[in-house]
């Protein structure tokens, strides 16, 4: 079989039938191991997994980029349909570092937009955690990047607007949480990113640094550009030129205005990653 990455949630529709919803899930599926990243904000990795033809059995692992709704709400669709005892990877404050938003709000309340279910349910279900800072060693040539720490300085972690529980306040979210999922191939390292809250340059550079390789084939995902100003999304394009990435499919958070200027300045290069997206991984 093919080597590829399917994407099975994100806001726009690829194919007839498809669904669209606000969110992530992407299926990496390689001779040694077959990883399902993020699930999506519930009915969409479902509905268009049976579109592609996906057997859910056949999923080894779980990864979870953060504990954001639109990227865990579909847990228990997905589990329903593993029908087995599955490791799902994420941070340990999966559930102790509560997510909220003041975004669209009339009044000044936080809204909840975390996981939006308990561990026990999850584990009813066949859900087994793993709970860790540490990049994990999912096969020879897969692993997580475990917490990214910052090292660019024109990229912004977090939004006004979203906050997260520490100890017994709420802060502004810095996300230490968000972590990416890095294939190792022959033809350079592919990133996937769910949302990219860590900064997408950033993120790209831990990448190199955890895996040891250098070339980057593609990064694929949201790249959390939405609101971003335009000086920080050509340092971002200058940055993936310079970093050489041979491919660049974005997604759900990058925002329309970002991905117009990254299809205008990459070419070729740049595709949109939408639901039902299938991506060849060449080893």
């Amino acid at each position: 079989m093919e080597y590829r990455i399917s994407t099975l949630a994100e806001n726009t529709a690829g194919a007839p039938r498809a669904i669209g919803e606000w969110g992530f899930s992407a299926l990496v599926e390689t001779g040694e191991m077959n990883i399902l990243y993020d699930t999506g904000d519930g009915l969409g990795a479902v509905h268009n997994a049976e579109l592609l033809e996906v057997d859910f059995t056949k999923i080894d692992k779980i990864v979870l980029s953060h504990s954001h709704f639109d990227h865990t709400e579909g847990l228990p669709n997905v589990l329903k349909k593993i029908k087995k005892e599955i490791e799902v990877i994420a941070a340990p404050d999966l559930w102790t570092g509560e997510k909220y938003s003041t975004r669209g709000r009339l009044k000044p309340e936080h809204r909840y937009i975390g996981i939006p279910y308990t561990r026990p349910y999850l584990e009813g279900l066949g859900a087994r955690f793993t709970l860790t800072r540490e990049p994990v060693k999912l096969s020879k040539n897969i692993m997580t990047t475990g917490e990214i720490p910052i090292v660019t300085d024109f990229e912004k972690i977090g939004e006004d607007y979203l906050w997260h529980k520490v100890g017994d306040k709420l802060e502004l979210d810095d996300f230490p949480d968000d972590r990416a999922l890095i294939i190792n191939t022959d033809n350079g390292l592919v990133v996937i990113v769910g949302c990219a809250h860590r900064c997408l340059i950033n993120t790209l550079y831990h990448a190199q640094k955890v895996s040891g390789v250098k070339q980057i084939g593609a990064v694929i995902g949201g790249c959390h550009l939405v609101d971003a100003p335009e000086e920080r999304i050509m340092k971002t394009i200058a940055a993936l030129k310079e970093l050489d990435v041979k491919n660049v499919g974005v997604s759900h958070c990058t925002g329309l205005r970002a991905a117009a200027l990254m299809a205008r300045e990459l070419g070729d290069r740049f595709f949109f990653n939408m639901a039902c997206t299938r991506f060849p991984i060449k080893k």
